[in-house]
């Protein structure tokens, strides 16, 4: 079936004379130039229909109409998930790495919805906006190979409150991340713009004024023979965040093929990030809570496997 979307945008100085197909790709991380090629997507600039190939001026007010395709229904699967918490309001857990959040992009089961659907039922998947008929629940996502702490709304109450705390930053997120390499500097601050990469569109790099600002704080954590241990505080919420920083920093993810496909000294590993806890406040009791995930085993395994036999071996 297709559902119909709406955004709003006002255009930021840096966007100043962007092609608007261009500057609305790099605002809506999920959807590329060609999701609104169509004849059924209109966009309006202060309230005039305009073509694509139009140049946008800062302080003007963007709208973009588009029509999707979606798939009639979720399918219900009884799928195992870790539960750190759970209420009438608010789901926990700890997710397993290699799942993914929802259906998109040719993926229609087998994902946290999917297990959603079936553990709520179709009265949970209905009572969300039409805007979350793919993804209802979901307040933010980790990587299909991110492992670690996420929070799933039950209701659109909690939804509501809980999707402002994020986009305003109020939710505390730590991570830990094995990565290439060691560090002069035993910890600082990585920001800058996060914009889709031009060359390849499944991944984004930072820049000094393009795109979303984005700021990660990191501690090292322990240093190996030719790999550490990072321990990172996100204080803005990207897509790819985490792994666009590091390697903007000379030290990719281990496992990151997607962010550095070419290297291959630990190419049988997988990717080595982990959402280990998450603060925030109960959108309704207003109490903070925090949850954590423990760093997962395959941190240990990765270590010991490739620790020289005169380095002692690490165990969390």
């Amino acid at each position: 079936m297709t559902v119909k979307r709406s955004y709003t945008f006002t255009v930021s100085e840096q966007y100043d004379g962007f092609r608007v197909d261009k500057y609305i790709s790099e605002n809506l991380s999920d959807l590329s130039r060609s999701s609104f090629s169509t004849d059924l997507s209109e966009i309006y600039v202060n309230s005039n229909l305009v073509k694509k190939s139009y140049h946008v001026k800062a302080g003007q007010n963007v709208v973009l109409n588009y029509v999707s395709n979606v798939f009639s229904g979720i399918i219900a699967q009884d799928i195992m998930l870790n539960i750190i918490y759970e209420d009438e309001h608010i789901l926990v857990i700890n997710k397993e790495q290699g799942m993914v959040v929802h259906p998109g992009n040719g993926v229609n089961d087998g994902t946290l919805v999917n297990a959603l659907a079936y553990r709520y039922g179709e009265n949970f998947i209905n009572s969300f906006n039409e805007e979350y008929i793919l993804r209802p629940g979901i307040v933010h996502r980790l990587d299909k190979d991110t492992s670690g702490v996420m929070v799933i709304s039950l209701n659109m109450q909690s939804l509501n409150k809980l999707s402002s705390d994020f986009s305003h930053h109020r939710i505390e997120k730590y991570y830990y991340a094995l990565c290439d390499g060691s560090f002069i500097n035993k910890s600082g601050k990585i920001e800058g713009f996060i914009t889709r990469n031009p060359q390849n569109r499944k991944t984004f790099i930072l820049t000094e004024n393009k795109g979303r600002y984005s700021c990660t704080e990191y501690v090292v954590e322990n240093e190996y023979e030719d790999f550490s241990l990072l321990k990172l505080k996100l204080l803005t919420g990207r897509t790819h965040q985490i792994r666009v920083h590091l390697k903007s920093i000379n030290h990719s993810i281990i496992g990151d093929m997607l962010y550095n496909p070419h290297y291959k000294r630990y190419s049988d590993s997988t990717l080595m990030l982990h959402s280990y806890s998450l603060t925030f406040r109960h959108p309704v009791s207003n109490k903070k809570m925090t949850f954590r995930a423990d760093i997962p085993e395959r941190f240990n395994n990765f270590i010991n496997n490739h620790l020289l036999n005169s380095e002692k071996k690490a165990i969390f």
